[in-house]
């Protein structure tokens, strides 16, 4: 049996915990969310890789071994995201369940404290983060961003968000720009840091088999420490329709050619139509069954890969193919065409049921993993009303054939942005 339970820490900071006795493990993440802004994207995107180094208490990557070795070989680590025009900045912390600890230990509690002193106690040196470990951040960071630039695929997503939002601030990379990290100074770190623990929004998860009010009493006790707090607000715009088509072109020595058409729906996260636009994009492209696959890709052969994602907060929907560079605009034109057939009502039933059911199934498997039940419960961080994924799935059963036509017909075409390659050299 799942038991969920949320509430509140203290102004800005919300606590939710899901647990569930089959898992052996526990997994807890604490997610700063401030608005994605070019001037403070890099600073707060170095920050959580920096503070899971080390704190005060565990002030260098040896100490911090040692203690998470001693909880059972347990994990610290940090990402950055995107959620709309949000940035969220995560730590996480995983180990065992406390059911099975050699001498009674709480390794959740335990956890949480360990959490707690990498963000509130960093090993400040004269008021500063030290200075190897900001460097390395700094020098981890820039390489993260150049492996993305490397893997074309996401390459070629990350600039057809760029064009089609660049008066948004969804449109920014979540690692801001090389020479954003490169000019990063350390010295401003510190008051970054201290806004984030002041300003963020906070949402704090736990999940597996644990007892979440021990964990919520060392959070909380920990945030009282702080007195009041001022949190930022988080909004995301959503733009219903596209009134012109941005046409981009690059190009670059690559093997493979990339094809990304960005849509608006119109419809976003908070939207009572949000069910059957996920079901009208699975039954498009997000399935093996989809007309995309079946058609584009299998049918016709004008594509290596082809497929539709939906990005709910921001109510866009992604369309990525690798394509022959003599076949792009061939690709692009059976693209449209079958959305239009989606338009028309030109599906069976069988199609319906078969996105329905993959959809469905998807829903069902996040309960099998720790990540994929916090994955859910946080990308509902903006939503009126947080779905378990049993009640996502009863929603999407029960969207009709006109609901999937109506939807469709509010969709349009963004932004067309070509990678093209010439072939010569592989990826």
């Amino acid at each position: 049996m799942t038991e969920i339970e949320q509430r509140s820490v203290c102004d800005g900071v919300n606590f939710r915990s899901v647990r569930d006795t089959k898992f052996k493990t526990v997994r807890m993440s604490v997610n700063f969310l401030l608005p994605l802004k070019e001037q403070t994207v890099a600073s707060n995107a170095i920050l959580p890789f920096l503070l899971s180094r080390a704190s005060r208490e565990y002030p260098d990557f040896t100490k911090l071994g040692e203690r998470l070795a001693e909880l059972y070989g347990a994990d610290l680590s940090a990402d950055v995201q995107k959620i709309g025009d949000v940035q969220m900045l995560s730590l996480y912390a995983s180990g065992i369940a406390d059911r099975y600890t050699l001498k009674g230990e709480s390794t959740s509690t335990e956890l949480s404290r360990l959490l707690c002193s990498v963000m509130f106690d960093p090993p400040f040196e004269d008021g500063l983060f030290p200075k190897e470990g900001f460097e390395q951040e700094q020098r981890q960071t820039i390489e993260m961003i150049d492996s993305e630039f490397n893997d074309k695929r996401t390459y070629a997503r990350q600039r057809c968000e760029e064009i089609m939002c660049k008066n948004e601030p969804y449109g920014i990379n979540r690692y801001g720009s090389k020479e954003d990290i490169k000019n990063l100074e350390r010295e401003e770190l510190t008051d970054v840091w201290r806004y984030l623990i002041q300003n963020a929004r906070i949402e704090i998860m736990v999940l597996g088999d644990c007892d979440p009010q021990p964990v919520f009493d060392g959070f909380y006790h920990a945030f009282q420490k702080l007195g009041k707090r001022s949190t930022e607000s988080c909004q995301t715009t959503n733009v219903k329709k596209a009134d012109q088509v941005n046409d981009f072109t690059e190009k670059m020595d690559i093997a493979q050619s990339k094809l990304v058409l960005g849509f608006r729906t119109g419809v976003s996260l908070q939207d009572e139509q949000a069910e059957a636009v996920k079901l009208m994009v699975a039954l498009f492209g997000g399935t093996p069954n989809s007309k995309l696959f079946l058609n584009v890709r299998e049918k016709l052969s004008l594509c290596y890969y082809c497929s539709a994602l939906y990005i709910s907060m921001k109510g866009i929907m992604l369309v990525q193919s690798g394509v022959e560079t003599k076949n792009i605009e061939k690709a692009k034109d059976e693209i449209l065409f079958q959305l239009d057939e989606i338009k028309k009502g030109n599906f069976s039933d069988d199609e319906i049921n078969a996105a329905k059911l993959s959809m469905c199934n998807n829903y069902r498997s996040l309960s099998d993993s720790l990540g994929g039940l916090e994955a859910w419960y946080l990308s509902q961080t903006f939503a009126n009303y947080v779905k378990r994924p049993e009640e996502a799935a009863a929603l999407i059963s029960s969207v009709t054939r006109q609901q999937i036509i109506d939807v469709a017909n509010n969709i349009t075409l963004d932004t067309v942005y070509r990678l093209v390659g010439n072939g010569v050299e592989e990826e």
